[in-house]
């Protein structure tokens, strides 16, 4: 009899097609073709609404469970105070091959391998199109004045694999600069990635500090997507700067906030990247995610970014983004009391890795 799994829980297998498929679609199309990105939204998200005035875009994870995390947007959302009037929720699904042929879907579909649209990888089909150009394409139509005249900000979060995604797209990402132009305030959410990118060749080593790390015990630990050898197609094809200096330079530049469950330390979880590119971050997710902090740290004295310790948490998306930082991080100051339990304290990551209560507001 095969083995039954929560099509929900982190820890299930995600090789195998998703039991449900996004209803709208939207065209993504480049100098290399065009495709249809499934994704949920609010109602007819891409119709001129002149009162919203945040857009949230949710990434999921690696199970491309995207109803699950509409489902997490709404509540959080909810629980922030905010509505469909001024709020809108965007959750774009990045197709599995797998997924294409067991739904049947219209050959136009955007699909990738099992876990490529992670790194920014091109589609295997219909196009060589990558998932930072499906971004891109979001951010694009919330940009235009026409559709959102009131909106103010724009939130791009993931947990997991969909946080893997959010932290390189605000590395590389070309999709951000109208809305920037228009005065919009753009922020990334990282919620427990498995692993980030570095600027260089160091590493966290045994005593906490960072040494070059030497590649013959690790060829691949310096290529994209854990630093930045072999840049994936979509930065090549920029017609901007993309050296590590000047990529590391407009990443300072934007507002990243980190999110790391103080239990996401299991060093055995099943859907943790255990390569040895990913093992040269750290054990564990959250002893990756604080070395990170320490690293941009080390590297930026004046640094803007901010990163909070979720207590109680472990790898599960809805405690992350249910937690009052998490809620804080998706949806700004001036929220209401959630309206679920939240984590009983979250604290911000200092630089000596000690901290004080945080306020649940940015």
């Amino acid at each position: 009899m095969p083995q039954l799994f929560d099509q929900d829980d982190e820890r299930a297998p995600n090789e195998r097609p998703v039991s449900a498929i996004a209803p709208q679609y939207m065209t993504v199309t480049t100098q290399a073709g065009s495709g249809l990105l499934p994704l949920y939204a609010t109602g007819a998200w891409d119709a001129p609404q002149s009162h919203v005035t945040r857009a949230v875009v949710l990434l999921h994870g690696r199970l491309r469970n995207a109803d699950a995390y509409f489902n997490l947007g709404h509540r959080a959302r909810a629980a922030a105070g905010r509505d469909a009037l001024d709020t809108v929720l965007i959750v774009p699904q990045f197709l599995a091959s797998a997924d294409v042929e067991a739904h049947r879907l219209p050959p136009p579909t955007l699909h990738w391998d099992w876990v490529g649209w992670m790194g920014g990888d091109n589609a295997v089909g219909p196009a060589p199109i990558s998932s930072f150009d499906a971004l891109d394409a979001i951010l694009q139509t919330l940009a235009s004045r026409e559709r959102f005249p009131a909106l103010s900000s724009v939130v791009i979060a993931g947990h997991s694999g969909g946080a893997q995604v959010a932290q390189r797209y605000a590395v590389v990402t070309r999709g951000e600069a109208p809305l920037v132009e228009r005065g919009i305030a753009v922020r990334y959410v990282v919620a427990n990635p498995s692993s980030y990118v570095y600027f260089d060749e160091k590493r966290p080593d045994a005593s906490g500090d960072f040494a070059a790390l030497d590649e013959t015990s690790c060829p691949q630990f310096n290529r994209w997507k854990y630093g930045l050898d072999d840049l994936p197609a979509y930065v090549r094809a920029g017609n901007g700067e993309h050296s590590a200096a000047a990529l590391e330079s407009a990443y300072m530049r934007r507002e990243v906030i980190t999110l790391l469950g103080s239990e996401d330390c299991d060093p055995s979880h099943p859907a943790l990247d255990t390569s040895c590119a990913a093992r040269a971050q750290g054990e564990h997710r959250l002893g990756r995610g604080l070395a990170y902090m320490r690293y941009m740290r080390s590297r930026h004295a004046d640094v803007q970014h901010r990163a909070f310790e979720i207590a109680g948490v472990g790898h599960d998306g809805a405690g992350m983004f249910g937690s009052a930082q998490g809620i804080a991080a998706l949806f700004g100051a001036g929220y209401a009391t959630p309206a679920a339990p939240v984590a009983p304290a979250e604290r911000e990551i200092s630089a000596e890795k000690t901290g004080s209560q945080s306020k649940a507001k940015f």
